[in-house]
């Protein structure tokens, strides 16, 4: 390549330019080759590409960072560990307190006025849902509200329904019902003495049960009482097994 001004081919490159030696006169170098100039467009695609390739960079980490924290077990406090444990506790007490009160009544009998069905100090659970459905039958045997002092809990045999007339007459237990027909009450779940005594006749009102214990010579029950009838709205529920000291369904 010659200086075009003085035709001397001594020139000096200075980047895309050169420099004539003798005149001082300046050339753009016309050799460069043009495809290695920088395209604007491939600029603007190669910034976003890194720009991409940066953020995709980020995220993996932040990822990372993401699911090593997850991993990482937080230290638990006392206090947490203490409201961990209390929790399964509570939970089992409320339902025990929900379950006792609207669905099984748990007493212990203290006398043998049940004798031989139930035995002095057997602890009983009753169905409070027995009757919601159904009428208390002949022969249950229920836990009551004690009709002359109802803050105590008595367990008897229903022998009388509403509108029956009962009868003791030497010890057996007649009942006649309201279509007129006279019964004898079975017996084979008294107590092995022989029943006495003549008590009655009893005209059980209306939603009234009359109540007798199994061990009929030594229980206190409507025989003896003041107020004769249990309504059926403070009977608590029907017995279905003793627990303690040992189990047993009871009919």
């Amino acid at each position: 390549m010659k200086c075009k001004k003085c035709g001397c081919d001594t020139l000096i490159k200075q980047d895309d330019w050169y420099k004539c030696a003798n005149c001082g006169a300046e050339m753009f170098d016309t050799e460069i080759n043009v495809n290695e100039v920088t395209n604007p467009t491939k600029v603007v695609d190669d910034i976003d590409e890194n720009e991409s390739e940066t953020k995709n960079s980020q995220s993996a980490e932040e990822s990372k960072k993401s699911k090593k924290k997850k991993n990482e077990k937080e230290p638990k406090s006392p206090l947490r560990d203490a409201i961990e444990f209390c929790i399964p506790i509570v939970i089992a007490i409320i339902a025990a307190i929900l379950l006792k009160t609207f669905v099984f009544a748990n007493a212990v009998v203290p006398t043998g006025s049940m004798l031989n069905t139930i035995q002095e100090n057997d602890r009983i659970i009753a169905n409070r849902l027995a009757y919601i459905n159904e009428d208390p039958q002949r022969y249950d045997i229920v836990i009551f509200k004690y009709p002359d002092d109802e803050s105590q809990f008595f367990v008897k045999r229903i022998v009388g329904l509403p509108g029956e007339t009962v009868e003791v007459v030497n010890g057996i237990v007649y009942v006649t019902k309201t279509d007129g027909s006279r019964i004898q009450l079975d017996d084979e779940f008294v107590t092995n003495c022989t029943p006495t005594g003549d008590f009655g006749p009893f005209e059980v009102p209306e939603d009234c049960y009359f109540m007798m214990g199994d061990n009929r010579n030594t229980s206190h029950d409507s025989r003896f009482w003041k107020n004769k009838y249990v309504h059926r709205s403070k009977i608590v529920g029907k017995v279905k097994f003793k627990y303690y000291p040992g189990f047993e369904t009871i009919e």
